[in-house]
């Protein structure tokens, strides 16, 4: 059999550090140009360890963009109704231009109302049911689309892998990153599988790949033999499973030290997607201050113009 040379590795920690180099010269220009930085909220309730540990790394790139940041942490026994009072008094802060709550929350909460209050224009993570609408509807653009997600893309533009034509597999469909990453998939003009599952011989349907997204949340679940030979393999999944000396240690979806001999790109786990969630957030929040800085701009330059008649 042919000799096929290991994959190269899509690094993600590199990508991720020169899109916030990128950021943080444009934020450097605005708050330059107007005096404006963009202001993220994050919205943490309760104390979960992974989710603490997430938005803590979230306060720190904010700081080192030069972003401003508004915190809340709140105790788990909030009441849904001062969770919607947090959202509300954010979504009228004008110094406020993206929101992020943090799931998952705690099961007295209902999730769909807290993400549905976000004002759209605000919806940094892309959950607004409306934003996830006009994702899914050819000549609509979202105000945000999911980091996460778009995450992916960007590592596979990035690589300079072709994504118009390809056959894509997406396995897991989640409203955070199966269903959207599908959606910016077909956006591009992939050819688009969803696996999940129920999906019939998984195996089989993976080998067709050129590109697979892998979102199960099921430890390596992904073997060498189900990646076709130079296909690019993208893993979503952070699982923390025993490591053999008496501790835990993360791993994707994909069993990385199979599928690496056969892919033609993969992306570690950790150092793939998981810094270019968060750095994805940091541009979209750039996006959002800027369309709300323009909108300002056309709001006043409107009234002033009708004053003056």
């Amino acid at each position: 059999a042919h000799q096929h040379n290991m994959a190269r590795i899509i690094d993600g920690k590199a990508i991720a550090a020169t899109l916030r180099a990128e950021i943080k010269a444009e934020v450097d220009t605005i708050s330059s140009s107007n005096g404006r930085v963009p202001g993220l909220a994050v919205v943490l309730v309760g104390n979960r360890p992974d989710s603490a540990t997430y938005v803590k790394m979230k306060k720190r790139v904010a700081a080192e963009l030069g972003f401003k940041s508004f915190d809340m942490e709140v105790a788990a026994s909030i009441t849904q109704e001062e969770l919607l009072q947090i959202v509300t008094d954010l979504n009228n802060n004008p110094e406020v231009d993206s929101i992020l709550v943090q799931l998952p929350l705690p099961s007295h909460i209902n999730e769909a109302i807290i993400l549905d209050a976000i004002s759209l224009e605000k919806d940094v993570d892309g959950f607004h049911p409306l934003n996830v609408g006009y994702l899914a509807m050819r000549g609509r653009t979202p105000t945000s689309v999911s980091c996460t997600p778009l995450g992916c893309i960007e590592l596979l533009d990035r690589s300079g892998i072709t994504i118009s034509g390809k056959k894509a597999v997406v396995l897991g469909r989640s409203n955070i990153v199966g269903m959207p990453v599908a959606m910016l998939l077909l956006g591009r003009d992939a050819t688009v599988t969803m696996c999940h599952s129920k999906t019939e011989d998984l195996p089989s349907v993976v080998r067709e790949a050129d590109i697979v997204i892998a979102a199960l949340g099921r430890p390596q679940l992904v073997r060498g033999d189900w990646i076709k030979p130079g296909a690019t393999v993208i893993d979503v999944g952070i699982n923390s499973v025993d490591n053999g000396k008496g501790g835990t240690k993360l791993v994707g979806d994909v069993l990385y030290d199979e599928a690496v001999q056969v892919a033609g790109a993969i992306t570690p786990v950790p150092g793939g997607v998981g810094p270019m969630t968060i750095a994805i957030l940091m541009r979209n929040t750039l996006n959002c201050c800027k369309r709300r800085s323009a909108a300002a701009v056309t709001s006043t330059s409107s009234s002033s113009s009708s004053s003056s008649s």
